[in-house]
């Protein structure tokens, strides 16, 4: 259990705070609330490049990076389909530095068309390098846009193509910027060693003056249910045939994630999981096989990845998932492997939160769920599932009619 302080100001944003007296370092979390689902579907690929777009220097402040690094900080950022993050990590002495650089980046963004037109090269190099000349790259593209018809998670976050990167209007990014990337929208997380009373002081004094903006309404077009199974095969340069799945579920914040998220990893957590055990060890018909839930703030996918080895039959490699499946389904989970995976999961919270910045990051994920507070009770959630729950959203969720499946074949 930690204690988070909480404060909003007038302008909408939202100060998180933890204190750790045993580091001599500071982390800043900022997440605002856009992502890839807000983008217009023409173009695709904008919440990403406009999170490059944010390190290109601001009117105070035109080398961000330099400016951070002189206060002996680093600094990085991530953008998914629900929301953008940036965080930087600088000795507590120097801590102001990174409240000055991302209230002016927040207010003051030059967005130059010189760097727009650079950061659009950089962002479509990386749609390249990870998307079109890898194997299975545009698997993510495909199973997308299988799974969904019109919810705007069918489009990954780096866009649906680099034509669309392109093609984004100096106008739009603007627009999106000064839309989003407003007070009212952001939640800052403060960590290390930094008192509340220090933190809030810094935060009035870079952030009070700032213009709360006005929160757009999140109007998105809701996916209907699924009723038939759904495939597409294709044929690539690939070594080897992979079978992607995904089964539409249920959002993170719900009363059944916590199960849903169990079920994968009583499924593939590990080599003492059932399809490790029962399929890798003995078919030999698998190089690998994952499952895992994508935990997004709307209705997502649970998704099962098998990479198969050669010569592997795919109609046996379908029937043997389908049959661990089922398996699981009608005789349900014994409570010692239900615990045994409870265990991990705690174990694995332990350990990735010792670590202040990701404290920062859950803490800000939380609230932006709806409750800061989950951080110190999301265990308990965890460990009230039972086996019967578990198998009840297998029951639900891994019906062959909300699944769809990409298969992809070698040349």
């Amino acid at each position: 259990m930690i204690r988070i302080n909480r404060h909003v100001l007038p302008n909408g944003l939202r100060l998180l705070h933890y204190y750790n007296a045993t580091t001599q370092m500071v982390a800043l979390n900022i997440i605002y609330d856009v992502g890839s689902r807000d983008e217009d579907p023409l173009y695709t690929g904008l919440a990403h490049l406009t999170e490059h777009l944010m390190f290109t220097g601001s009117t105070h402040a035109p080398a961000f990076v330099a400016a951070l690094e002189e206060a002996g900080g680093t600094s990085n950022a991530g953008t998914n389909c629900d929301f953008t993050h940036y965080y930087e990590v600088l000795p507590a002495c120097n801590v102001e530095t990174a409240f000055w650089l991302e209230s002016d980046r927040m207010m003051n963004l030059s967005l130059s068309r010189s760097s727009i037109e650079t950061q659009k090269s950089v962002v479509i190099e990386e749609f390249k390098q990870r998307y079109l000349n890898v194997p299975y790259g545009d698997s993510s593209h495909l199973l997308s846009a299988l799974a969904f018809r019109v919810h705007p998670y069918r489009t990954p976050v780096i866009g649906a193509s680099a034509d669309h990167i392109q093609q984004i209007p100096e106008s739009e990014i603007r627009r999106f910027h000064s839309t989003y990337y407003v007070p009212s929208n952001a939640i800052l997380c403060v960590t290390g060693n930094i008192t509340f009373e220090r933190a809030l002081e810094l935060t009035q004094k870079w952030f009070d003056s700032l213009p709360p903006g006005k929160r757009p309404a999140r109007n998105l077009p809701q996916e209907p249910p699924q009723s038939d199974p759904r495939i597409l095969e294709v044929s690539r340069c690939v070594p080897h045939t992979a079978i992607f799945r995904a089964y539409r579920m249920c959002e993170a914040s719900s009363p059944l994630f916590p199960a849903t998220d169990l079920l994968t990893d009583v499924l593939a957590n590990g080599k003492s999981s059932r399809f490790f055990q029962n399929l890798v060890m003995k078919t030999g018909r698998f190089t690998s096989l994952d499952a895992s839930v994508l935990g997004t703030l709307e209705p997502g996918l649970l998704l099962i990845t098998a990479y198969l080895a050669p010569g592997a039959s795919v109609a046996d490699a379908q029937a043997d998932i389908d049959e661990q499946i089922h398996e699981l389904i009608s005789r349900g989970i014994p409570s010692r492997e239900l615990e045994k995976c409870v265990n991990k999961y705690a174990s694995n919270m332990l350990f990735e939160t010792e670590n202040y910045l990701k404290k920062a990051f859950r803490v800000s994920f939380y609230e932006l769920m709806g409750d800061a507070q989950r951080f110190n009770h999301v265990v308990d959630l965890y460990r009230r599932v039972t086996p019967e729950q578990v198998r009840q959203v297998a029951r639900q969720v891994l019906s062959p009619s909300n699944c769809s499946t990409l298969i992809y074949h070698p040349l």
